[in-house]
């Protein structure tokens, strides 16, 4: 996954939430074996980094917080281990400033090859020098105590755009072993950092842009970016979602396109892009068991909206990857569909988050499905999620035997409140170690924007109760405002 602040709801409903937050996106979801496995400590547990964005830290308010939860025999609960960073942390760089998100997207990657998950950390407000808004990146190193310290990966053209680091993933781009780190801006243009990173400032391989034909300028540049080998060479691939303009709707921006863009031998390479189905969030991993990345598109967009191909309620594409990249074949789902629990309503938001993950060990990805908007009895957009499993035989995902998963569910801590918007961001990652993907649930709503995170576990069949809720108070993030704590998962 890889929001950020994906926009769960209609902007109205956020808006009225927090009062209008800056449009963002969520981490960068990741699909198990797709993606580096988070371990900070080196433990050989999975580890997660929470963001909360809009935390205030010592009286600064929006300045951001990331909480990471460290992975144990029991998985996340109430009593894991857990570190708070920002930039009044010991050898974070920078301070905690008013409003400058920090941890709005991250990424987790060994950046320097030591064998311990660094964590990328994306600042888009913190005003460098004299540029507001510049914004900056931070790595924070891995070591076996967790994460501590960091250094800055200096912007190439500060001059060139704002908000450096809105989005951020790391894959390995060029076939060298290392990880690469794509940053995105209020440019088209995806600042790519090649692997070899070391812990001085400017300590790194070398970097490029890579333009996909989206828009640049105030409010727009790279929405979300997502990773993963479509095409089979072994080397990661990357979707790029932003707006475009159509000259069919008067030039308006036309929310919005995604783009593949193939990786090689020497990176990313636009020449070979493929435009892709509308859509804010995406996800790459094998559901059909060809030996190709396929492409999973949320589009949480109504009918209404304009945007072409979408629905009622939301929608989810699933786009077969081949030997050229996305093929022609491709899956879709409502909550209409065969089997899938609940039914399309408008502002159900069904797609707003995705993550794929093997939760019955059966050897084939299932999916979660965040659906923020999810309006359930009296409580009017609770949020909920629903987990596609993959068929048996390996065809790719199916809406038979799916779960809706809400906070009334059993088992499940907490209840449906109005505007929890449980489903903000959802993750499904092995977090105890049995071989089986568990599940952990955002809900940037919660307690008037406060937000929790909810830890359910699978039982080897589904994704079951007697889970853990962690809120605001129980990790330590301030309750000051609007925090936004769950809204990004990186791990």
């Amino acid at each position: 996954m890889h929001n950020r602040f994906r926009v769960a709801l209609a902007a109205a409903t956020v808006a009225a939430l927090t009062g209008g937050l800056m449009a963002a996106t969520a981490g960068s979801a990741a699909a198990e074996g797709d993606r580096p496995t988070a371990d900070f400590n080196g433990d050989g547990f999975r580890d997660l980094a929470v963001s909360a964005p809009f935390a205030t830290v010592n009286g600064q308010a929006r300045a951001g917080q990331v909480v990471v939860l460290y992975g144990s025999a029991a998985g996340i609960t109430t009593s894991s281990k857990r570190t708070l960073i920002s930039q009044d942390s010991p050898g974070v760089p920078g301070a905690s400033e008013t409003g400058d998100g920090f941890g709005h997207d991250t990424t987790a990657a060994d950046f320097n090859n030591d064998g311990f998950t660094d964590l990328a950390v994306g600042t888009p407000r913190e005003k460098v020098g004299d540029d507001v808004n510049g914004g900056t990146v931070q790595i924070i190193w891995g070591s076996a105590s967790g994460l501590y310290g960091g250094t800055t990966v200096p912007d190439p053209s500060p001059g060139s755009h704002d908000r450096f680091g809105y989005v951020l993933d790391a894959a390995d781009y060029d076939g060298d072993d290392l990880a690469d780190l794509a940053v995105g801006t209020s440019s088209s243009y995806v600042r790519v950092f090649r692997g070899g990173f070391g812990k001085g400032k400017g300590e790194y391989g070398g970097a490029y842009g890579v333009r996909p034909a989206i828009l640049s300028g105030a409010d727009t540049g790279p929405m979300n970016l997502h990773s993963g080998d479509v095409n089979g060479d072994d080397i990661a691939d990357l979707v790029v979602d932003g707006y475009e303009r159509d000259a069919a709707d008067g030039g308006d921006y036309h929310w919005n396109a995604n783009y593949y863009v193939p990786g090689s031998a020497s990176g990313l390479t636009a020449s070979g892009q493929q435009k892709l189905p509308a859509g804010l969030i995406t996800d790459i991993g094998d559901v059909n068991s060809d030996g190709f990345g396929d492409i999973v598109i949320g589009m949480d967009f109504d009918a209404d909206s304009g945007v072409p191909g979408s629905r009622t309620g939301g929608l989810v594409n699933v786009l077969h990857g081949s030997p050229s990249g996305p093929s022609g074949a491709r899956q879709s789902f409502t909550q209409d569909s065969p089997g899938v629990p609940g039914g399309s309503e408008r502002y159900d938001g069904f797609g707003a988050e995705l993550d794929l993950g093997d939760v019955n060990g059966d050897g084939h990805l299932d999916l979660a499905v965040g659906t923020p908007g999810e309006s359930l009895g009296e409580a009017k957009y609770t949020g909920a999620v629903v987990v596609l499993y993959g068929a048996a035989d390996g065809s790719g995902l199916t809406g038979a035997g799916s779960q809706l998963i809400h906070q009334d569910s059993p088992g499940v801590p907490g209840g449906n409140e109005t505007e929890d918007q449980f489903g903000s961001d959802v993750h499904l990652a092995d977090m105890n170690d049995d071989g089986l993907a568990d599940l952990t649930v955002g809900a940037l709503g919660e307690n008037n924007g406060n937000g929790a995170v909810t830890a359910l576990r699978s039982d080897g069949t589904q994704i079951a109760g007697g889970g853990y809720f962690l809120s605001v108070s129980r990790v330590g993030v301030s309750s000051a405002g609007t925090p936004l704590f769950g809204i990004n998962f990186a791990g």
